[in-house]
């Protein structure tokens, strides 16, 4: 969420505006219509109870001699093409083929395939797509799953289907001369929109692949929205390349066929060959390309491709289209031809919202858009309740394109696929007044918001599904099939980026024996089981996998692969003396890791602050010196570590994170606990050009007494600060307690007649703004809080099913719980060593000062702006949102960012976070070249 607070136009006082804020939460009426209406009119007035191949049918009528399908050297008219597919449809339905019935197809690209398509259509069935690409055991589940009673293939794919138990398989190839037997008069079925058209199976999260049943009006309602937004003539031209088993196709395969153009098909094995790619263009003259971005990136890098005069339309799908790639797209093509960015899962009918791409832009963001015709978007939080404009929430699709559900799957079907009576009561209202009316929402598990301009902006995956080079993956497939090879005790499989645009799938494997089995043996034994997309890029050995406090595997501190194989099997490099020696060793039972080099990066390896401090205990213990946490940052190897040992650095409450870059730099001051570590990864996503200083409290090296009030603090970081930065404007900000200290030293400066552009409280409490009113204006305000909270678990619970309140409740105790639980296991993590050496009592002192110091902070106001970003799993926004608006009088920026108090810096959170700050700093400082 995004607003700024500031006193209105008739003079009401900070006080009164304040008053307005304790009010619930809901959203004013206008926010509901503009959230749940106006972002959402997409009504369009389209042909209804029309089929799939009727719309092509009407084709053939308006255009027969033109060319529809070309393959090589072979041309067939709209007039041919509708003839053979009537025959083959003539053939299925003697073979019991009509509406609800699946039909296999199992085939290479090539006239027959397309033609199968159509065929089985035209009978009244659905068609099953089945890669011949796929693995054996794969396309044995999806035959065995499906039941399919017809399939059609070629000759020389019988093999893969020998497990194939129907009633009959044709050949389309060799069995076509007595196909062409059958009458070519169009076949009359009782087939209606709300039959099924296709099943596609998609990777699923069980081990197993699941089946989406799209019905005709879904996919009907795509093309005709597709047609009339970006009308096809009869002098354009398609490039069919996308596999028939990924649902991008679809808009190839019908979409020219709909409208008079020409389908152009690129042969088998050869659609990633962007050189075979581009002389096709060129050739055929194509207009109209749908790819995935990775393709994109391919043929950008063609100069051949770059200058094709031809090509008018570009539309990319099936994974984030990179905001950098529209930039070099913008740089490379003329402007001629346009870019178009699709978003949309398999559930979706292809698509739900689209946007075209802007050549000349001020957004720092790649929109996904705006629905598409009889869509709605909902933004959603945990309790299926709209967020504001700003914040971020499960994006969730209405409307007419909706799948049915998972084939065979009930469960799974009743999970994604939510009555929308499940949501807020204005939620139903609103569905009542939009387009297509649906009673049902499907659960993207994406994570997206709302711009105020009603603009959509995808920012990620909520659950472990992805999406690489346009294939979604669960990745709970792939390790099943891991778990299947017998020596293979346990894993988890992730998707990295540590390279821009270089997305792959990595595996952590713990072996049954003491070596893992050889890479190849892997490889071959997952290619039985698995598509080529889902093929691990790397296999990293762990002989443990990291956990996080609750037990479960901790995915954010994986090690990232490539540095680590590169250090273990290429650049290792061994200890040099005793000094390296005994670090190794604490690191390897630290880290539990094995096989360290003394070049390894400490965080690269999956270090932080809580591993810190054990590593600094046991280096305490061992060498009977005592180094700040703050050491790894400038020495984060082993050897790096050894040579400090050797030459101690003099200690400083001013840490470098990135000190890097031309602008002015940004201070973020500690937390409670007085460390910045937790700073580190915020740091690293910030642009190359922003110096980033965190501020740790005195008394870490154990040696200075900690300062005993925040106004100490304050003074003495500003000391510090203007060793680097004279004078102003200075950027500060800080997380939980430190915010407040920011807030004291932004005090501290303005009375000193220096500027402060940017105070950014990150998810901090106002402390002691409370204190400033007398005990009997003071307590009434916190029991309206409690009242408050209260009320708001009240409305939550308004409405539920007695099942669905007990689940809600659950999800709060157990939320508490599980925080209970890791401040219990963080403070014996902290502090388990403390009979041992001093450095966790020196943390724990430090603590207990800076606790000391919030108690007895008085805040006075401040009449500039300050940014306040809040955590959304917290409970207490509005109690903080009220409290820093009574302090600052200026206004009070808001912004939401997913995670919780201690989530919300760490991975992939941090990164939303980071943008947030980014765009703060960009705003207020000057331009820098």
């Amino acid at each position: 969420m995004l607003m700024r607070l500031t006193k209105d136009s008739n003079g009401a006082t900070a006080m009164q505006v304040k008053q307005q804020l304790v009010s619930p939460t809901a959203l004013t009426a206008t926010a509901w219509q503009q959230l749940l209406v106006k972002f959402n009119q997409s009504a369009a007035t389209y042909q209804r109870n029309v089929c799939l191949h009727e719309l092509f049918e009407a084709q053939v009528e308006r255009t027969p001699n033109a060319p529809s399908l070309i393959f090589q050297e072979e041309i067939l008219t709209y007039h041919e093409f509708h003839l053979r597919a009537n025959q083959l449809a003539h053939r299925l339905r003697k073979l019991g083929v009509g509406p609800e019935s699946l039909v296999g197809i199992c085939m290479e690209r090539s006239p027959e395939m397309v033609i199968a398509m159509y065929g089985i259509l035209k009978a009244g069935g659905a068609y099953v797509p089945f890669d011949p690409s796929y693995p054996q055991e794969r396309l044995d589940f999806m035959l065995a799953d499906t039941q399919v009673a017809v399939l059609l293939t070629q000759e020389r794919l019988k093999s893969h289907l020998s497990n194939f138990k129907s009633q009959t398989t044709i050949c389309l190839d060799s069995e076509w001369d007595s196909i062409a037997q059958e009458s070519t008069v169009k076949v009359e079925s009782d087939v209606s929109e709300e039959n099924l058209a296709y099943v596609i199976y998609t990777s699923g999260s069980t081990g197993q692949p699941k089946g989406v049943m799209i019905e005709h009006r879904g996919i009907c309602n795509q093309l005709q929205w597709m047609q009339t937004t970006y009308p096809l003539t009869t002098e354009d031209a398609v490039l069919l390349r996308t596999p028939f088993s990924f649902d991008l196709s679809l808009y190839e395969f019908f979409s020219p066929l709909l409208a008079g153009a020409r389908l152009v098909m690129a042969e088998p094995a050869r659609e990633k060959d962007p050189q075979y790619l581009v002389n096709l263009i060129q050739r055929e003259h194509i207009t109209t390309l749908f790819l995935v971005p990775s393709m994109l990136q391919m043929l950008l890098e063609e100069d051949s491709f770059v200058t094709s005069q031809t090509l008018k339309h570009i539309f990319c799908s099936g994974e984030a289209l990179p905001f950098a790639l529209q930039q070099r797209f913008f740089a490379r093509m003329p402007s001629h031809t346009r870019l178009h960015n699709l978003y949309g899962p398999t559930e979706a009918s292809v698509e739900c919202t689209h946007w075209d791409c802007e050549r000349d832009t001020n957004r720092n963001f790649l929109p996904i858009g705006r629905p598409i015709a009889n869509y709605q978007i909902h933004i959603l939080d945990e309790q299926l309740q709209p967020v504001p404009i700003g914040t971020p929430g499960e994006l969730h699709i209405g409307g007419i394109g909706l799948a049915r559900g998972y084939w065979n799957r009930p469960e799974l079907t009743a999970e994604r696929f939510i009555s929308i009576a499940e949501c807020g009561s204005q939620i139903v209202e609103s569905d009542s007044r939009l387009p297509t009316p649906d009673s049902r929402l499907y659960k993207t598990g994406d994570l997206a918001r709302w711009h105020a301009d009603g603009v959509l902006e995808c920012l990620g995956r909520i659950d472990f599904q992805v999406k690489i080079r346009g294939h979604r993956i669960e990745l709970g497939e792939i390790e099943a099939a891991l778990l299947a090879h017998p020596g293979i005790r346990a894993c988890v499989v992730t998707a990295r980026e540590d390279v821009p645009g270089d997305k792959r799938l990595i595996a952590y494997l713990m072996p049954q024996q003491a070596e893992l089995p050889l890479n190849g043996e892997l490889r071959s034994h997952l290619q039985q089981k698995l598509p080529t997309y889902m093929m691990p890029a790397a296999f990293v050995p762990m002989t443990s996998l990291p956990l996080s406090p609750n037990g479960k595997i901790d995915r954010k501190q994986l090690p990232a692969p490539d540095e680590i194989l590169l250090a273990r099997e290429t650049d290792f490099v061994a200890p040099a003396n005793d000094t390296e020696r005994k670090l190794t060793q604490i690191w390897a039972e630290a880290l539990r890791l094995r096989a360290i080099g003394v070049t390894d990066n400490f965080f690269v390896l999956g270090g932080h602050s809580l591993l810190a401090v054990r590593l600094f205990a046991a280096v305490e213990k061992e060498f009977g010196q005592k180094l700040p946490l703050t050491t790894l940052l400038h020495a984060p190897t082993i050897r790096q570590l050894a040579a400090a040992l050797a030459q101690p650095q003099s200690w400083s409450a001013l840490v470098p994170l990135q000190p890097a870059g031309n602008r002015p730099p940004f201070f973020c001051v500690h937390a409670v606990g007085g460390n910045v570590l937790e700073y580190y990864e915020l740091a690293q996503q910030m642009c190359p050009d922003q110096p980033f200083y965190g501020l740790q409290s005195v008394g870490l090296d154990g040696k200075q007494r900690p300062l005993r009030s925040i106004a100490e603090m304050a003074a003495q970081y500003l000391r510090e600060i203007r060793q680097l930065q004279p004078q102003g404007p200075y950027y500060l900000g800080g997380r939980s307690f430190g915010g407040v200290v920011a807030y004291e030293m932004a005090q501290q400066l303005r009375a000193e007649g220096q500027a402060v552009a940017l105070i950014a409280l990150l998810d901090t409490d106002p402390i002691g703004w409370l204190k400033r009113f007398p005990r009997h204006v003071a307590l009434p305000y916190q029991a309206r809080f409690l009242a408050l909270r209260i009320k708001r678990h009240l409305q939550n619970l308004r409405g539920l099913r007695l099942r669905d309140q007990w689940s809600y409740l659950r999800k709060k105790a157990d939320y508490k719980k599980r925080k209970l639980a890791t401040m219990r296991w963080q403070l014996a993590h902290l502090f388990h060593t403390r009979q041992e050496n001093r450095l966790s009592e020196t943390l724990r002192e430090v603590e207990e000062f800076n606790y000391r110091a919030a108690r007895y902070y008085v805040p006075a106001t401040y009449p500039e702006p300050v940014t306040f970003i809040y955590a959304q799993e917290e409970i207490s926004t509005t109690e903080n949102i009220f409290g820093w608006q009574t302090l600052a009088t200026g206004g009070v920026e808001v912004i939401a960012v997913p995670g919780n108090h201690q989530s919300m810096i760490k991975a992939p959170n941090v990164q939303l976070l980071a943008a947030q700050l980014k765009a703060r700093l960009t705003q207020n400082q000057p331009k820098y070249q």
